[in-house]
């Protein structure tokens, strides 16, 4: 009995459970739907409401290596060439701009909203860079890179020799390999470490080492460009390989590679001093190099490729061209496109080979001089029309892509961050800037706030006031997103 008792006792509280806690969820069901009733009539505070909303419109963002063609695909109300007008009025009546200036504002399809001047000729300075760059995009091969190889000799079995052979990288490192980084992507330290454990294999532990830099032949130096390169620090003329562009005091890792604007002096025979690098990297991995401290130089290098580094990718170097508007690689793509054309190993022949190439891709080279590949040699002139090509080709064009993700982002990146035009346009505009004492000039692209992209050239030369031109151009260009 007692059992029985007890089991029945058991199933009237399992049963008393049950609706307990069924009862407490129906309480709750009808809790939750009874908020949501009244949140949906906006009685209470919360996501839920039957009223009309509105969302407030912000400016697309640029994020960094991004192209802006993106914007295209909203192409937005056209562009008010009153409105532009108007702008260009107002920075024609600049005080101190002088009478050397042109300028071309036009939509992303070509149409013109407005230009001033634009069949003068003028001196570009560095937006010059960006001819060369279109022209090098179209021709190269941009995922491609820049090899540097240490090929064994191995014709005199009593004597190793080793050849440090270079492609034109001259952003070596001095250490291991830095993925992080453009300036270093591939570094004779790591180069020496496969270096050695290749020897080793073979049984060698002794070597003689020599270089070739035989890439670009003898003639390396554009006509004149000494005018507007004081102590050799804006510009090394293009080698087969070199640590950190041969700048001077550069021998150790930095913590900033990238960083633009870095200008000292050059070493002399950067592919020599990038030798003696590897050279005293060898020996740490354990190879006697007799000759450590003066490699040989060398016309060729002959045997079995021991290893190589690779350098960034060519559309990576374009990029930190544009960005730090760097002279030295601006003329580097220019030979190396010469090269791959068949043209003359040259800058004479860098320049046809760029030149030839705007042509082929349409672009308006009416007017157009180059006196190098970068625009810091004097005597380059250019219509601003054909600058507004080059940007407009590119925001068009895919295979230019390299060319536009390597404009410097106005306010944020590059040679124009510090180009505070207003607040409210950073990120919008991306530009290449041009400064010499008597030229300043941008071009580049806008993307307007209510859709779609302008592309802008303009050019000052000679000035009353640089600080005022300047100011002038910012000002222009930095309202060019509201039209």
């Amino acid at each position: 009995m007692g059992d029985r008792h007890q089991l029945r006792m058991t199933r009237r509280r399992r049963i008393k459970r049950r609706w307990r806690v069924a009862l407490a969820t129906l309480v709750a069901v009808i809790l939750v739907a009874g908020y949501a009733c009244m949140d949906l009539a906006d009685l209470v505070p919360g996501p839920l409401t039957l009223a009309k909303t509105s969302h407030s419109s912000v400016p697309p963002a640029v994020m960094m290596g991004v192209p802006p063609t993106l914007a295209a695909d909203k192409p937005g109300s056209a562009a008010d060439a009153g409105q532009v007008q108007q702008l260009v009025n107002a920075f024609a009546d600049t005080p101190g701009l002088g009478n050397g200036y042109s300028l071309v504002v036009r939509q992303a399809d070509g149409r013109v909203l407005a230009q001033k001047n634009a069949d003068q000729a003028r001196q570009p300075a560095s937006t010059m860079k960006t001819l060369t760059a279109a022209a090098a995009a179209s021709v190269l091969d941009m995922s491609s890179q820049l090899d540097t190889e240490a090929v064994l000799d191995s014709s005199t079995p009593s004597q190793a020799t080793l050849t440090l052979r270079g492609h034109g990288d001259m952003l070596l490192g001095v250490g291991k390999d830095d993925p992080l980084h453009v300036n270093g992507r591939a570094g004779l330290g790591t180069l020496a470490e496969k270096t050695a454990q290749a020897l080793h294999k073979r049984g060698i532990d002794r070597v003689t080492l020599a270089y070739q830099d035989t890439l670009f032949g003898d003639d390396l130096t554009p006509k004149g460009i000494e005018d507007n390169n004081p102590d050799g620090i804006y510009f090394q003329e293009p080698v087969s390989m070199a640590v950190d562009e041969a700048r001077q005091g550069r021998t150790e890792p930095v913590a900033y590679p990238d960083a633009g604007e870095i200008y000292l002096p050059r070493v002399e025979n950067p592919a020599g001093v990038a030798a003696t690098v590897f050279a005293s990297r060898l020996m740490e991995s354990g190879i006697q190099v007799d000759n450590a401290q003066g490699p040989d130089r060398a016309d060729h290098a002959q045997g079995r490729v021991l290893a190589r580094i690779s350098s960034a990718r060519l559309s990576e170097v374009m990029s930190l061209m544009l960005r730090n508007s760097d002279n030295s690689l601006a003329e580097l793509f220019g030979r190396l496109t010469a090269l791959a054309l068949n043209m003359p190993n040259s800058p004479a022949g860098a320049v046809k080979a760029v030149v030839s190439t705007l042509n082929k891709l349409g672009v308006d080279t009416a007017g157009l001089k180059m006196a190098d590949c970068s625009g810091l040699t004097p005597g380059s002139v250019l219509r601003v029309g054909t600058l507004a090509d080059v940007q407009q080709l590119a925001l068009a064009d895919k295979g230019l892509t390299p060319l536009v993700k390597g404009l410097s982002v106005v306010g944020l990146t590059g040679t124009a961050a510090s180009r505070k035009v207003d607040d409210q346009a950073d990120g919008l505009i991306r530009a290449k800037t041009g400064t010499l004492d008597q030229v300043t000039s941008l071009t580049g692209n806008v993307i307007r706030r209510s859709g779609g992209v302008l592309v802008f050239a303009v050019v000052v030369n000679d000035p009353e006031d640089a600080a005022a031109a300047r100011q002038a151009v910012d000002t222009l260009v930095g309202s060019l997103d509201r039209i």
